[in-house]
Formats: structure tokens, sequence, C-alpha cells
């Protein structure tokens, strides 16, 4: 098992986006960054096809896995499968606000019953030796964010949370759909920042809005790492600066490029095993955004990797249109240019 407690950089758990394949090609871009499973309840993980619900390639690590999940037994017996599989760590989800996640009164719900979590923390850190972490919003609905967010955090921390990741806008049960609650309530940073400042020993990380890795590394003044979401499914090149820049490494690919091509041998694994194409390609649609060709490449790869057949030709295809966009533009810039006189 691999123990790493470095919270820098890590890309968010999303639900239907952050798959194996997905935090395959993500540890292709950056070796360093914490990667995040999708969300599984407890029951799903004590009594679901474990297998194929949890598996992964050890290239991935470290990889998080988190829990949803209100009942502390429950969650302390799924901790430990977790933990078995050889997970880096296991995250209480505490913030989703979803209409699934309310009927079964856990994610965001649980703001509002921080002793609850306390106790879930306390029987997964009873039951297992790995991180125990949470990821919470500042509130929820009418709760005032400086006193949740401050509560929920108090009692984490009391009952042994090893850090908290902080998505730092309210979640709105009511009123709003879970895609709008990504966007609609307003960020404040600030007040996450003041939590760090009142629980100084606690790793904390900070989450939502952060687009630019500019704006990434100005977060680290005040706390202690950064989680993102979107930003690195819908443009998964800035992955490729997170080592050097947060890192102090040296990246493993200098392009988009390179790091496709070092996913192709993954690529053809996963067909053999009777994968689609399109399980695969459909995280690289993001790639080579802003560049000539690029909406060609993702044309091809959303009508063409979906087909019967469809193989690491239509992938490398599908790259070539960027390739020769790129070379077209050069060449343009490069002719000679005539002066009338």
């Amino acid at each position: 098992m691999i123990v790493n407690t470095d919270i820098r950089f890590s890309v968010a758990p999303m639900m239907a986006w952050t798959d194996r394949h997905c935090r395959y090609f993500h540890r292709l871009l950056s070796r360093r960054a914490r990667l995040y499973t999708e969300m599984l309840t407890a029951g799903a993980v004590i009594f679901g096809d474990r297998d194929s619900l949890m598996g992964y390639d050890a290239f991935e690590q470290p990889v998080a896995f988190q829990l949803g999940g209100s009942e502390p037994a429950k969650l302390a017996q799924a901790a430990r499968v977790v933990a078995a599989f050889g997970y880096c760590e296991v995250n209480l989800n505490v913030g989703c606000p979803s209409d699934r996640v309310q009927n079964g009164a856990f994610g965001a719900c649980l703001m509002l019953n921080p002793s609850l979590v306390a106790d879930c923390v306390k029987a997964m850190k009873d039951a297992v030796s790995l991180p125990v972490t949470v990821k919470c919003r500042i509130g929820v609905d009418d709760q005032e964010p400086d006193q949740a967010l401050f509560a929920l955090a108090r009692h984490c921390v009391d009952a042994g949370a090893d850090a908290l990741i902080v998505h730092a806008r309210k979640a709105w049960l009511k009123g709003l759909s879970p895609k709008e609650n990504r966007d609609a309530p307003p960020l404040d940073y600030p007040l996450v920042h003041r939590l760090k400042r009142d629980f100084p020993q606690t790793p904390i990380a900070i989450n939502g809005g952060l687009t630019t890795l500019a704006q990434m590394q100005e977060q680290l003044a005040y706390v202690d790492g950064v989680m993102i979401g979107r930003a690195a499914y819908h443009d998964p090149e800035l992955l490729l600066r997170v080592d050097p820049d947060f890192f102090g490494v040296a990246p493993t690919f200098n392009t988009a490029f390179d790091a496709v091509e070092a996913f192709i041998p993954y690529i053809d694994r996963q067909l053999g095993k009777g994968e689609k194409l399109s399980s695969m390609t459909r995280h690289l649609l993001g790639l080579f955004a802003g560049q000539p060709g690029a909406r060609l490449f993702r044309r091809r790869l959303s009508l063409e990797a979906v087909k019967p057949g469809a193989n690491i030709a239509t992938l490398r295809a599908a790259v070539e249109e960027v390739r020769r966009a790129g070379s077209l533009r050069l060449a343009g810039d490069s002719a000679p240019v005539s002066i009338a006189s």
C-alpha cells in the first residue's frame, strides 16, 4: 500500500468522470498529483462487484477512494475493504448535493449533523491505518458558513480526521440542481483561509472555481493544497505543469502529443479486454483546447470512437488533425510576405 499524505495538488472525485481510464491518463500527465475515485456508497463497496467497481491499475497511485454514507459501522466495514485494495486514503463525502445522496441522507446533508460525521470518521479511523479525510462544503441552505464549517471542522478534527478538503461554496439542497450547485453559490475563499488559521495543525485543501495554475499557486499561501475538478477534465494539459510548478520535479512529458502516445499501450490492452475505445478517448476530448485542429480532433473522436471496430488507428487519425492544422499554421506564418511598392 502506498501512503502518501501530500495533498498539495489533487484532482477531485467526479461522478461519471474520474473512472480508472481517466485516472490512468491523468497519471501520465502528472506523477505527483493525488487522484480520487468516483464516489461509491459504503453499501456498494460491501455488497457490490468489488473488482469491477474498485479495481485500478497500480500505475494510478497515489489514488484515494471516496466513500458515501452515514452509518459509522458500514463505513468502517467499507473502509477496511478500501484499505485491502491498497488505496492510499479513504475520503468521506460531505459535499455532494445530488438527489441521490439527499435521498440516502449523506453527502452534503451531513453538514447538518457534524456529530454524526465525527462518529463516521472515528469509526473509519478505528478500522484502518490509512489516512481518513473529509471533503465538505462551507454550509448548506440557510446555515451560516462561519458556524457550520467551523463546527464540522472541530468535530472532524476531534474525531481524528487527517485532512479536510473544503469546496468553498454552500450547497443548496433545495432549489438548485447538482450542476447549478457547482457554479451558482458564491465562492468564499477567505473563509477557508481563516479555517486554516484556526486549525494550523490540520492539513486543509481548497476546492472550487480554480481554473488556472496561477490561481492555484496563489492559494498555497493560505492553505496546504488545492483540489481541482472540471479544470483538469476540460483542460487536462494543465496537468503537464503540475509536477514542475507544484513539486519542483521535471515533467514526464512536454506535450500532449507525447502523453497520448504513452496512453496508447494502455488503450490497446483495454481494447483486448473488450473495452470500447470511446470509454477511454472520452477523457481526451479536452486536449489541445484553443489549438488549430482541436475542434476536428474532438469531432472525429466523438463520432468515430463509438463505432464498432474503432481502434488505435481511430485515435491516431484524430490526433493527426491537430498535427496537420499546426503544420499548416506554421507554414503560413513562415511564408514570405509581399510588400506592395
